[in-house]
């Protein structure tokens, strides 16, 4: 008999454990979708040449991110034809 009842009493334990460590996983996302959401609300309160920055910011870090991407498949395609 102590065997079950170790088996629910450590069962029991780890499901606390886990709701524990998911409950601090969703408060972590609700605080980050809170933040994300003032940050939208403030940059639709920005002037239209606020905007017109942040916009190009982000355009500026697409286009670094796409060349970043580009770099890579090419030293990928470099090093298979090299290892063919």
């Amino acid at each position: 008999m102590g065997k079950i009842k170790n088996f629910f009493k450590n069962a029991f334990k780890d499901m606390k454990s886990s709701a524990k460590a998911q409950h601090e996983v969703d408060k972590a996302n609700l605080e980050a979708v809170k933040a994300e959401s003032k940050a939208t609300w403030e940059e639709a309160k920005m002037s239209p040449k606020g905007r017109q920055a942040l916009m190009q910011k982000e355009r500026d870090e697409q286009i670094a991110e796409a060349k970043q991407r580009q770099q890579e498949a090419e030293e990928r395609i470099q090093f298979a034809k090299e290892n063919k």
